[in-house]
């Protein structure tokens, strides 16, 4: 399970309504989830909008970094 989804579920209500926030299906979502497929680079700022920037682009794509660095202050203290 996506924790990251899980917590932007959490955050906004339902699946129903972060798939609404985003623009795509619940089922799209429930597949976010379950780790069945990624959300694509375009749908990112929606889940981080949605959230009210709770969940960070650079937690939903952490494979990104090219596009959703982590800030340096975090980088730095995982190093």
């Amino acid at each position: 399970m996506n924790k990251v989804i899980k917590s932007a579920i959490s955050i906004v209500g339902t699946q129903k309504k972060l798939a609404k926030a985003c623009g795509v299906s619940q089922s799209a979502v429930q597949k976010w989830l379950h780790n069945k497929s990624k959300v694509s680079p375009e749908k990112v700022a929606f889940i981080v909008k949605a959230t009210g920037g709770i969940v960070k682009s650079y937690e939903i794509r952490p494979d990104m970094p090219e596009l959703f660095p982590e800030p340096p202050e975090l980088k730095n203290a995982t190093e």
